[in-house]
């Protein structure tokens, strides 16, 4: 089965929290802070594999999550790091933020391997917060939460030229006639129902084509199966739109032409304006040129004077398929040999703001109705903020209530007029 696109949900590792511990020693009955590190939270990292040709492994499991970090410990002890999760992608995989679309990664080119979310740092042990006025710091810093994201997942087949057609038009049939594919062929609708690549070998250098299954009208809006595989036309350079010239089954080769546009310029603004090729398949059933016009003279008068040449051929005995081949080799000599790639839109670490220093909150032990708050952010901002103003001290409720201690000391059973100190700083708590 060929799964081109996949929905999951990736979740970093979280940071193990930091320590808290003290010194204990024989002899040394007041030791100071020893709190070990906690360690980082893994990454996800997507990585290119070769061996890999769908997506197949992503439609069956949902969640995918890396280690978490350790916890710090006693004496110092740095807690392990979590274990990294690598998920194996084929080339050409680009990886979407699943809500608004926008690319995060295209895993091509020379861009094999890559860090989606990055796990969370791990906290500091108490041991770090030790300072001249509180040399028996008991808060050491969490572990930074872990970072979860849906993303989608999206396989853009790397084809220098991509097949645009109808079905039943001789797709098919003219890769197996020009590369090493095998593609399967029947005269049906909707025979082919994955993307088929083949290498195009010959003197000078050769090059890859894609047969896109599944074109018809109403396709950019999902109907047949080109809203599937629309997008696997988006690296290609060149398109070879191959037509029934014969209107075998009675359809108009121009209209056909016209239609598969508006289809591609709906899908993708750029698309249609890609150069291409009008390969007029089915010559050898096409009848001898009599009072009317001709379907070749009729294509080739219609859209030559546009800059798209047309080239009559017959995929079944090969007729004139050497001159169209020789005609793309030197149309993709003349265009930049660089890679179609899609530039990142979204990065997951901006849209994850930093974690919370530590602090302490807790009912004082030789003081009735009195709370202590205590942590290392909390005593910086007490020095840069003037809190004999109304906006300073008003910005430093703020500062409680988005931090949570205000609602940590609530969960702590605190009562208007109850008193909160914090450090230096005491006053009587009323809720707003």
């Amino acid at each position: 089965m060929f799964a081109d696109r996949a929905k999951i949900i990736i979740r970093s590792g979280k940071g193990g929290d930091g320590h808290v511990s003290f010194r204990r020693e024989k002899y040394i009955p007041d030791g100071g802070p020893d709190g070990g590190d906690g360690g980082r939270g893994g990454d996800i990292i997507f990585e290119v594999d070769d061996g890999e040709n769908t997506l197949i492994d992503y439609r069956h499991r949902r969640k995918f999550a890396a280690g978490d970090g350790e916890p710090g410990g006693k004496r110092r002890c740095h807690g392990a790091d979590g274990d990294n999760l690598i998920l194996k992608v084929p080339a050409g995989t680009v990886v979407k933020e699943a809500q608004s679309g926008q690319v995060i990664a295209d895993l091509s080119g020379e861009n094999r391997r890559q860090t989606i979310l990055r796990g969370g740092r791990g906290g500091y042990g108490n041991m770090h917060y030790a300072t001249p006025t509180m040399q028996a710091p008991k808060y050491a810093q969490p572990g930074q939460e872990a970072k979860e994201l849906e993303v989608i997942l999206e396989l853009k087949l790397i084809a220098d030229v991509g097949l645009i057609g109808f079905p039943n038009v001789g797709k098919s049939t003219f890769l197996s006639r020009v590369t090493n594919a095998t593609p399967k062929i029947a005269n049906y609708h909707f025979t082919t129902l994955s993307p088929n690549l083949g290498v195009v070998d010959m003197e000078g250098g050769g090059f890859v084509i894609a047969d896109i299954p599944g074109l018809i009208e109403g396709a950019s809006d999902g109907a047949g199966l080109g809203h599937e595989f629309l997008r696997h036309v988006e690296r290609t350079k060149v398109m070879i739109h191959i037509v029934d010239a014969a209107s075998v089954e009675g359809r108009d080769p121009v209209d056909d032409i016209y239609k598969i546009n508006a289809e591609l310029r709906a899908y993708r603004a750029d698309l249609a304006d890609r150069p291409q090729v009008i390969a007029a398949n089915k010559l050898d059933v096409l009848p001898e040129e009599g009072e009317m016009e001709h379907p070749l003279s009729r294509l080739k008068k219609e859209f030559e004077p546009k800059g798209i040449p047309v080239f009559g051929i017959s995929a079944v005995s090969g007729q004139g398929v050497r001159k169209l081949l020789l005609y793309v080799q030197r149309l993709l000599r003349e265009l930049p040999s660089k890679p179609v790639l899609f530039e990142p839109e979204y990065d997951p670490q901006l849209h994850y703001t930093g974690q919370k220093l530590p602090f302490t909150v807790e009912r004082s032990a030789g003081e009735a109705n009195t709370y202590v708050v205590e942590g290392p952010r909390i005593e910086r901002m007490l020095g840069y903020t003037n809190l004999e103003s109304e906006k300073g001290f008003q910005f430093f409720q703020n500062f409680l209530r988005e931090n949570g201690i205000l609602d940590q000391l609530e969960g702590l059973g605190i009562q208007d007029g109850d008193t909160v100190r914090i450090y230096n700083l005491q006053f009587d708590y009323y809720k707003e």
